[in-house]
C-alpha cells in the first residue's frame, strides 16, 4: 500500500522550490497552497501564467509571473527589455534591433598562373567578371606620408641588406674552406637568413629609441588631432568582445571596468559594448547570461551592454565579427575590438575615436596594449620585457611603416563601412591544413584595408589600453602553435593581387618569426656536421685537376669571437637602450635605476635560456603545420598557475636527451667546440626546472615584493585595472552560478533562460 503522505508529486517539489526562490511571504504562501493540490505541470503554467495556455510549450506561459515573484519590486530589467516576441512568448532583449548589411568574401586565387589564366579568360569573353550587388566605399586621396614611409622602409631595406652581407662575408672568412664547400655555401646562406632577420629587429628598436627620446613623430597618428574636439552623435562607436569559453568572471569583471571608465569621460552615448560569445561550454554558456544580466542591473547597462550567443559557430572570432557586422554593423562608424582579457580606459577609446574623426583615410588604428596583471614569474618577466622594451619596437614599425602597419585583432578601433565590404575574408583554396578558414585573421584585414585604400595605423604612444601575458612557457607555447599556423597560412597569400608591399612583407615576417626557429636549428645542426666531417675525416688539400697549390683548411677563432659579439650586440643593444631610455626619463616607476637594470640582466639570462627550448617547439609546430597535423584552437589559460614537474618532464623530456646527447657527441668530436654551443645545450638540459620555476606564483609574488620587473601599472595602478582586480575578487566571492542542470530544473532560473532564449529557446525551454 503506497503512502499517500510519502507521495510528492513533480509538481508539488517545482512549487516548492519556485516558493524558496519568491520575495514576497503571500506569494511564498500562495504558491505553498497550490503545492497541496494535485496538480499537473500543464495546469501549474496556467495557473502561473494567469490562464493562459500554449499548446505546444506550456511553461512559456509562466515565464513572466516566475520572474516577477524572483525580483519582486524590483523589475528584472525595464519594461522596454523584458518584453514579449510575435508569438507572445517573454523575451528578454539582449540585443538591439537587426539591421542587416549583405557581408559578399571575395575568393581568393593566391596562384599567380591561375590569375594570369583567369585574366587570359576575361579577355577572351569566355568568363564572366564578378559583379558585387552594391558599390563599396571610396577611400579619400592619400597624403604625403606615403611618399615619406617610402623612403624610410627603401632605407632600413639598404641598412639590412648591406650589414647582413658584410656579416656573411665575414662568416666566410671564419669557415675552414671560406666558404668554398657545399655545406658551407647552405651554412653562409642560412646564417645571411638569420642575422638579416636579426638586421631588421635591430634598426626597427633604434629608431624606435630615437622616437622616444625626441618626443613625437610629425607624421604619427597622435600628432593628427589637438586631443579634446568633440565627438558628434553620429559617431557611434561598438565595442565588441568576442569569447569562447573564456572565464566569464575575468572577462565581465573588465568589461564593467571598460564601461564605467567610458562613462566617466561623458561620452557614454556614443559607445555600446557587445559580448559575443561562441561558447559550447552549456555551463559556461548559463554563467555568461547571469553575468551579462548582473552587470546591467550594477551598471544600469540595458540598452547599452548587449550579449549574443551564435548557435553556428563558424570562421571562429574572424566569423563571429562578421556575424556582428552582417547583423548590427550599419548603426555604427567605428567599431572597437577586445580580445576577452583586454581592459581599456575611457579617455583612451575616446581618443581613438577622435583620431578616426581627424583622419578621414584611417581605416584601422591600433592601439599599443602594456601587459599587466601577472602574477607568475614568467608572466611578471613577460610584461617587464614587453613594457620596458616594447615601445621601442613599436615606435620603430611606426617610424618604417606609417599608415601601412600591422593589425592585432585586438585593442584596436575600426572604420566599419569599408572594413564590412572589403575585409570580409573568404577561406582559402585548396585541401590540406594550409586551406579553409583563414586563423590570423588580423593581418589580413589590415592588408584588404590597405588594398582599398585606407591607412593602418599604430597609435604607438596612446596610453591606456591593457592586455594579459600566459601565465606561464607551455601557455605561451600553446598560443605560438595557434599562430605558427596561421601565420603560415597567411603567406599564402603573399602573391595576392593588389596586396601592398608592405603587407606582402608582413605576411613574410609574420611567417618568418617561427621559420627563423627550424633556420636556426638547421644552422646549429649543420655547425655541428661541418665539425664532425672535419674532425673525423682527412681533409682534401687538392680539390681541383692539375692544382699546383693545397688548399689548407683554417679556422680563425678570432674572427669568430668577433662575429659572435656583434650578433650579441645586436641582439641585445635594442634592451639595453630601452633601460637607458627609462633611466632618462625617470626609473622610479620601475623600482629605480638599479633593479631595472638587474631586472633586464636577469631577465636577458632566462631569455637566452627559453630561447633553443623556444626554437625547438616552433621547429615543431612548422613541421606540424607543413604536414597537415590540425592544431587544436582553444582558449587559452588566463589563470596565475604553475606548471607541475611531472607535465614539464612530459613536455620537455625530450629537448632535456637531446641536450645530453648534443652534449657528448661535441665532447667526443672537440671539446673547444663545447664552448660556442653550450648556451645551446645547457639550455636544452635545463629546460625541465627552468620550465617549473619561472612558472611559480610565489617567486612572482616575492619578485614583485622586492620591487623586481616592476611596471608603472604595478607601482601606480590606473583606477581600470585597479577596478577588474577588485570585480574579479567580488565575483568570486559570489555564490556560484547556476549551471545548465539548474536552468532545466530550477524554476527561476528555467524561466531566465527561456527568456534570453525568446523564441529561439534553448533546449531546455520547458521545465
Amino acid at each position: 500500500m503506497v503512502d499517500q503522505d510519502s507521495y510528492r508529486s513533480p509538481a508539488r517539489t517545482y512549487l516548492e522550490r519556485l516558493a524558496l526562490g519568491t520575495r514576497s511571504l503571500s506569494d511564498r504562501r500562495q504558491l505553498l497552497g497550490m503545492a497541496e493540490q494535485d496538480l499537473s505541470f500543464e495546469q501549474v503554467h496556467a495557473e502561473l501564467g494567469g490562464g493562459r495556455v500554449v499548446q505546444d510549450d506550456p511553461a512559456s506561459a509562466s515565464v513572466l509571473r516566475r520572474l516577477e515573484l524572483a525580483y519582486g519590486s524590483q523589475p528584472l530589467a525595464p519594461p522596454e527589455v523584458l518584453t514579449s516576441d510575435r508569438s507572445g512568448r517573454v523575451c528578454l532583449k539582449t540585443m538591439p534591433p537587426i539591421s542587416r548589411t549583405p557581408l559578399a568574401p571575395q575568393p581568393w586565387t593566391t596562384s599567380p598562373f591561375k590569375r594570369i589564366a583567369k585574366g587570359i579568360q576575361l579577355r577572351r569573353g569566355t568568363r564572366q567578371r564578378r559583379q558585387r550587388k552594391r558599390s563599396g566605399p571610396e577611400a579619400p586621396s592619400q597624403p604625403r606620408w606615403q611618399m615619406v614611409g617610402s623612403i624610410r622602409r627603401w632605407t632600413l631595406v639598404i641598412l639590412t641588406l648591406a650589414q647582413s652581407a658584410m656579416a656573411a662575408w665575414y662568416m666566410s672568412t671564419v669557415l675552414p674552406y671560406q666558404g668554398a664547400r657545399l655545406l658551407e655555401v647552405v651554412e653562409l646562406v642560412l646564417f645571411a637568413l638569420l642575422f638579416c632577420w636579426v638586421s631588421s629587429g635591430f634598426w626597427t628598436a633604434l629608431m624606435g629609441f630615437f622616437q622616444l627620446l625626441k618626443g613625437r613623430d610629425r607624421y604619427s597618428i597622435s600628432a593628427s588631432a589637438a586631443g579634446d574636439e568633440p565627438i558628434g552623435e553620429e559617431a557611434r562607436t561598438a565595442i565588441v568582445m568576442p569569447i569562447c569559453n573564456e572565464d566569464v568572471k575575468r572577462v565581465f569583471a573588465g568589461l564593467k571596468a571598460t564601461y564605467e571608465s567610458v562613462q566617466r569621460t561623458g561620452y557614454g552615448d556614443r559607445f555600446e559594448f557587445h559580448v559575443l560569445s561562441d561558447t559550447y561550454d552549456p555551463d559556461l554558456a548559463v554563467e555568461e547570461n547571469h553575468a551579462w544580466l548582473r552587470l546591467c542591473r550594477e551598471v544600469g547597462g540595458f540598452g547599452r551592454i548587449f550579449y549574443r550567443r551564435r548557435q553556428r559557430r563558424v570562421k571562429r572570432k574572424s566569423g563571429n565579427i562578421d556575424d556582428f557586422c552582417r547583423r548590427f554593423g550599419a548603426r555604427y562608424r567605428y567599431m572597437v575590438v577586445l580580445d576577452a582579457d583586454s581592459v581599456m580606459s575611457g579617455s583612451c577609446l575616446k581618443r581613438l575615436v577622435q583620431l578616426m574623426e581627424a583622419n578621414p583615410d584611417a581605416g584601422i588604428i591600433q592601439s599599443a596594449p602594456m601587459a599587466a596583471g601577472g602574477t607568475n614569474l614568467y608572466a611578471r618577466m613577460q610584461q617587464f620585457a614587453t613594457r620596458v622594451y616594447g615601445p621601442l619596437f613599436t615606435a620603430g614599425l611606426h617610424f618604417w611603416q606609417l599608415g601601412e602597419s600591422h593589425y592585432w585583432g585586438h585593442n584596436a578601433i575600426i572604420r566599419v563601412e569599408p572594413f564590412m565590404y572589403y575585409c570580409s575574408l573568404a577561406p582559402l583554396p585548396g585541401k590540406g591544413s594550409l586551406s579553409g578558414e583563414i586563423l590570423s585573421h588580423d593581418f589580413v584585414e589590415a592588408a584588404l584595408m590597405r588594398r582599398a585604400g585606407w591607412g593602418v595605423w599604430i597609435a604607438y604612444d596612446l596610453p591606456g589600453s591593457y592586455e594579459e601575458m600566459p601565465p606561464n612557457l607551455l601557455d605561451e607555447l600553446q598560443r605560438d602553435r595557434r599562430w605558427c599556423q596561421g601565420n603560415i597560412m597567411n603567406f599564402r597569400l603573399f602573391l595576392v593581387r593588389g596586396m601592398h608591399p608592405v603587407h606582402r612583407a608582413v605576411f613574410l615576417t609574420g611567417v618568418m618569426s617561427y621559420l627563423s626557429a627550424p633556420l636556426w636549428f638547421l644552422f646549429l645542426a649543420l655547425s655541428t656536421t661541418l665539425l664532425a666531417l672535419h674532425t673525423m675525416t682527412t681533409p682534401q688539400y687538392f680539390t681541383e685537376p692539375m692544382q699546383l697549390f693545397p688548399s689548407w683548411p683554417e679556422w680563425h677563432p678570432g674572427r669568430a669571437v668577433a662575429l659572435f659579439s656583434t650578433t650579441m650586440t645586436l641582439l641585445f643593444l635594442p634592451k639595453i637602450l630601452s633601460v637607458l631610455l627609462i633611466c632618462i626619463k625617470g626609473a622610479r616607476d620601475y623600482g629605480g635605476s638599479a633593479r631595472v637594470v638587474l631586472s633586464m640582466i636577469i631577465e636577458s639570462l632566462v631569455s637566452m635560456l627559453l630561447a633553443p627550448v623556444r626554437m625547438l617547439f616552433h621547429t615543431r609546430f612548422v613541421l606540424m603545420a607543413l604536414l597537415g597535423i590540425e592544431v587544436k584552437w582553444k582558449s587559452p589559460d588566463r589563470e596565475s598557475s604553475d606548471t607541475p614537474w611531472r607535465e614539464a618532464a612530459r613536455r620537455h623530456g625530450g629537448q632535456t636527451l637531446l641536450g645530453i646527447a648534443w652534449t657528448l657527441f661535441v665532447l667526443w668530436l672537440d671539446p673547444l667546440f663545447l664552448l660556442w654551443l653550450w648556451p645551446i645545450v645547457g639550455a636544452l638540459m635545463l629546460s625541465i626546472p627552468v620550465s617549473v620555476m619561472t612558472s611559480k606564483v610565489g617567486l612572482g609574488l616575492g619578485a614583485r615584493r622586492i620591487r623586481m620587473f616592476l611596471i608603472p601599472e604595478e607601482a601606480r595602478t590606473p583606477r581600470e585595472l585597479r577596478s577588474t582586480r577588485h570585480n574579479v575578487r567580488f565575483a568570486q566571492r559570489r555564490p556560484p552560478a547556476p549551471g545548465f542542470i539548474e536552468s532545466v530544473v530550477n524554476p527561476i532560473d528555467n524561466a531566465l533562460a527561456c527568456a534570453i532564449g525568446g523564441s529561439a529557446s534553448w533546449t531546455f525551454g520547458s521545465h
